[in-house]
């Protein structure tokens, strides 16, 4: 039977509650396999897992009761070892990483921010910054339209400086936030957001991060922030990479 693997622990953090139920139906047993000063929050993998939204809830209360008492390395939804024995290999093979994470995550959550334009607002701010725009539009404006060729310039240049503006906003984003935060990770492009990235915050600054947001959102109000957190680290287990050697991750991410 292959192993889904939930997270990593320290040895020394309290047992799971009795009985406790994981991704599956029925809910897979919980289990805990250490191996030195580490240990693995795992159950057996269930056939043919997708992520459903119970599975997906499953896989992250596993994690916050795993994380209640101290730090946990949470891996991604779908991360299945061969076996048991693949699990405690890997966690003796890679012990003096996985306790540098523990120690540097210890306290830490993750909160996610994608940001996307108010299309409308976007508009209005491109047009108030942009002299040429406004010439063009009140020049078509009082030629009927203006011709084809006057509308499709007049179109491309509102593309390329709400591009423009995109592009800025991202980085207005990520700098106001980042001074709060201790550490930053990029998520993967998306035509629907102008910027997602993940941030490490201190549990004891998470107010103070979540009202630089606020801030943000009211120098801003063209933007629209959406807030994900607090989360585990997962966007920091690792460089690059939040699972184990000797795993295979399936689609998608508990916290989505």
């Amino acid at each position: 039977m292959s192993t889904y693997v939930y997270g990593i622990t320290a040895a020394s953090q309290p047992s799971l509650p009795e009985g406790m139920g994981g991704v599956g139906d029925p809910p897979c047993p919980v289990r805990i396999l250490k191996a030195g000063e580490l240990a693995a929050v795992v159950s057996d993998a269930p056939e043919g897992l997708r992520p459903k939204r119970r599975d997906l809830l499953a896989h992250q209360s596993v994690l916050s009761e795993a994380g209640a008492n101290g730090c946990v390395l949470p891996m991604r939804f779908g991360s299945v070892a061969p076996d048991d024995d693949t699990v405690t290999g890997v966690l003796a093979e890679r012990a003096d990483h996985y306790l540098e994470r523990l120690r540097t995550l210890d306290g830490k959550v993750e909160y996610n921010i994608k940001a996307t334009h108010d299309e409308e607002a976007v508009l209005h701010r491109v047009m108030s910054e942009n002299p040429e725009i406004r010439a063009m539009t009140e020049a078509n404006r009082q030629a009927g339209g203006g011709t084809y060729d006057d509308r499709l310039k007049l179109g491309e240049m509102v593309v390329a400086a709400v591009k423009a503006r995109e592009a800025e906003d991202a980085s207005v984003v990520r700098q106001a936030l980042e001074s709060v935060g201790d550490a930053v990770s990029v998520g993967p492009e998306s035509t629907g957001w102008i910027t997602n990235v993940s941030f490490l915050v201190e549990r004891d600054k998470a107010a103070e991060f979540l009202n630089e947001v606020e801030q943000v959102r009211a120098r801003n109000p063209h933007l629209d922030l959406r807030v994900n957190g607090p989360l585990p680290p997962y966007s920091f287990v690792e460089p690059g990479d939040d699972k184990p050697a000797g795993t295979t991750a399936g689609p998608g991410r508990a916290e989505e």
